[in-house]
């Protein structure tokens, strides 16, 4: 399937859809606190989605029960909230989507809670620097592959690993488009090869960071993915287009 090019005015209905997305995570980024449960944090992003106008994008997307994934500790991503109530030195990723009218912003961001290790506030860090460094990195006529070899490249430089299978992805009328973009290079792939980024995409750049293994593995839930290695990762993510051959943030608060 070819990587769908959008117009200005596109872009301009996906840059209200990753708004509410920037705007709900900032809300919980200011909300989170101990003692507060997982299902506290989901019916928060709900809510307040709704009171934006838009939509939750991921209740029911495949089956996933919730608005957010609430990603804890050794837990990568797609976490389903539960009543666990947070605990100082936890740290969890909140993963949101949102759809307005029919376009779809999709961003994730990790946070620490209470007092936390200086090894996880590394991992965090990792994640968010990774991402605002490849942003910062992007532009018209490189490859997606470019963009797989730099986010390994800038992960493994602070000793972390990728996690390995899943990976970004274009985004517009639906949640999920192509292109995939892995965190890594597959080794059977070489960064020359396959298509460029051209002005007017639009896609979601996500790194997912582990300790040791970038192995997966699929909890009992059926959905939360974590290292083999059981230690705790991180991750960020955020929906961006290409304007003006550089790269925007459209999930920004």
């Amino acid at each position: 399937m070819a990587i769908v090019i959008r117009s200005p005015k596109d872009i301009d209905a996906l840059r209200r859809a990753g708004a509410v997305v920037g705007q709900t995570l900032e809300l919980l980024r200011e909300e989170i606190r101990v003692g507060m449960s997982l299902l506290e944090l989901d019916a928060l992003a709900e809510a307040h989605i709704y009171k934006l106008k838009a939509e939750p994008a991921f209740k029911g997307l495949y089956g996933f029960p919730n608005t957010l994934c609430t990603s804890l500790n050794e837990v990568a991503i797609h976490g389903i909230p539960t009543d666990y109530k947070l605990q100082s030195g936890d740290i969890i990723g909140l993963d949101l989507g949102a759809q307005v009218q029919g376009w779809f912003g999709d961003a994730a961001i990790t946070l620490g809670v209470g007092e936390v290790s200086l090894k996880d506030h590394a991992l965090i860090a990792c994640a968010k620097d990774t991402l605002d460094k490849v942003i910062a990195s992007l532009e018209v006529g490189m490859r997606f592959k470019e963009v797989s070899q730099l986010l390994e490249t800038l992960i493994r430089k602070r000793g972390f690993v990728p996690l390995k299978k899943f990976c970004g992805h274009g985004i517009g009328r639906k949640p999920h488009e192509e292109p995939s973009i892995f965190n890594y290079l597959e080794p059977s792939s070489k960064p020359n090869s396959g298509p460029k980024i051209k002005e007017g995409m639009v896609f979601c750049l996500e790194p997912m960071v582990c300790q040791e293994s970038g192995e997966p593995k699929i909890l009992e839930d059926k959905w939360s993915v974590v290292s083999v290695d059981g230690l705790r990762t991180s991750h960020y993510e955020h929906t961006i287009a290409m304007v003006g051959k550089k790269a925007q943030i459209l999930t920004e608060a």
